[in-house]
């Protein structure tokens, strides 16, 4: 198990470092040469500035029982075909029942747009999403743990 994160705009990279530290997980942030990230314990690796490219190198690497933070839907779908864990940073976990629904919205919410529909974006962030992130991010961890114990 390891946790990967698309770093870009991730709220949460600080609370990711710390648990991964704390369960001695290896923790890889990826992203784009536009943004400067720094880590005394992840692994940073920068990518080209091009579109996608971060998800790209996050599909690519990703293997399977890893964990992807990303709050991209069309990149959570595509780690969780190849057998990961997605989630964002509120602590919502992508799966392969929402996944669909969540891809179709995000399609329709993009029609409306283009359409000149005004769609509101999510909600500020609060503390208590930092909190409820962190309870949900060492559930999973414990969730993945159990299922290597033999049965």
């Amino acid at each position: 198990m390891r946790i990967l994160v698309d770093a870009d705009a991730c709220p949460v990279k600080e609370i990711i470092e710390d648990i991964a530290r704390e369960h001695s997980i290896e923790l890889i942030m990826v992203s784009n040469i536009n943004h400067f990230i720094r880590s005394d314990y992840a692994q940073v690796v920068m990518v080209d500035g091009a579109d996608q490219s971060a998800d790209i190198y996050i599909i690519n690497l990703c293997r399977k029982r890893d964990i992807v933070i990303t709050q991209d839907y069309g990149l959570a779908s595509m780690v969780l075909a190849k057998g990961s864990y997605a989630m964002d940073s509120l602590g919502r976990r992508f799966s392969p029942c929402n996944i669909e629904g969540l891809l179709m919205q995000r399609y329709v919410n993009q029609k409306a747009r283009r359409a000149g529909e005004r769609i509101t974006g999510p909600k500020k962030r609060q503390l208590a999403d930092n909190s409820r992130f962190m309870r949900k991010l060492l559930q999973l961890i414990q969730e993945i743990e159990h299922e290597d114990l033999p049965q």
